[in-house]
């Protein structure tokens, strides 16, 4: 992996399945939040998916307006818009099937009320107005508490138990639009995702920095999952065709629970460095049980080992990085 170029290729590359379930759906896809982390890989994944036999509708405020001219290039139909101002959520166009991505974490931690808004207040009214529609929300693992590292992590039948206000509130955006959707006969999934990687954002790339720079790697929270974002977007695409109004709750998660310790020894290995380690690992972690999602969609294609390759190589290159950092370490729930 050399380029953001052949990144975005290699993420926005379909599945025959992913063919497959778009072909069956009826209607055109709109996608909300289209210029976030997601966003532009899912639209282009979804554009290469359906090749022309449906249009794909690409709505962000696209602070960055080259992603949004790379994004009309691809062949997505561009809407330059604040989805959290009435008169503009109401001229959006009708479709059939809805992506909501919209959400807020980073900096959330003394803007608890914006925070409040955008990931609760906000996705009800997303879910009254596309009530008619099919609706797939992003959703977290935050959502779930602490769980022990051998324990293969939560499953959607466990119980929520939110730690902080964003993971709070991000519950709180699961309850909103569940009950719109159960009033409203709104077919909804709901996406419960811990974590997804690419080389410009991510775990590894969070520890691979670390270890590369020499500067500590905290181990207190002792492991993670982590899954390719090409798998997540794919999943969340193909989770169209699994919305009910009960509603369909999905973790999407790596299959594997990974101990952070390993993980910066096998990237100190890979740079030829001692990595530096800090912190007392803790018998618990935020992890997903993914079962019910490989069950449905099988195994990412990329495997861990390939995603350390590459997010190895993209350090050492000194390639571009997204610079946010996700926060994995955090276990007070303060983003």
């Amino acid at each position: 992996m050399h380029s953001v170029a052949e990144l975005e290729d290699r993420l926005s590359e379909p599945s025959g399945a992913l063919i497959t379930d778009l072909a069956a759906l009826d209607g055109d896809i709109l996608i909300l939040g289209a210029g976030g982390k997601l966003g532009p890989s899912l639209t282009r994944l979804a554009l290469r998916a359906v090749n022309g036999s449906k249009s794909v509708i690409a709505v962000s405020r696209f602070g960055d307006k080259a992603a949004a001219d790379e994004l009309t290039k691809a062949g997505a139909k561009i809407i330059s818009a604040d989805v959290t101002d009435d008169s503009t959520l109401a001229g959006l166009p009708d479709a059939r099937n809805v992506i909501f991505l919209v959400g807020s974490k980073f900096g959330s931690t003394g803007r608890e009320a914006d925070t409040w808004y955008t990931n609760a207040y906000l996705p009800g009214r997303i879910a009254e107005r596309y009530k008619s529609s099919r609706i797939v929300a992003l959703s977290t693992g935050n959502v779930y508490s602490f769980t022990p590292v051998g324990s293969g992590g939560p499953t959607e039948e466990t119980a929520p138990a939110p730690i902080g206000e964003y993971a709070m509130s991000c519950l709180g955006r699961e309850r909103v639009m569940t009950s719109f959707a159960q009033r409203n006969k709104t077919p909804l999934a709901i996406i419960r995702l811990n974590y997804a990687v690419e080389m410009r954002y991510g775990v590894l790339i969070d520890i691979a920095r670390s270890v590369f720079a020499k500067t500590p790697v905290d181990v207190t929270m002792s492991a993670v999952n982590v899954v390719w974002q090409g798998y997540a977007n794919e999943a969340v695409l193909r989770s169209l065709r699994h919305a009910t109004p009960e509603p369909f709750m999905l973790n999407v998660a790596g299959p594997e629970t990974l101990s952070v310790r390993q993980l910066a020894t096998d990237f100190g290995k890979i740079f030829g460095v001692e990595p530096v380690l800090t912190g007392s690992e803790a018998p618990t972690a935020l992890l997903s049980n993914s079962g019910k999602c490989i069950r449905l969609f099988g195994y990412p294609g990329v495997p861990l080992g390939q995603l350390m390759e590459w997010t190895a190589g993209w350090v050492k290159d000194g390639l571009p990085l997204l610079g946010k950092p996700t926060g994995f370490q955090k276990r007070d729930g303060k983003f």
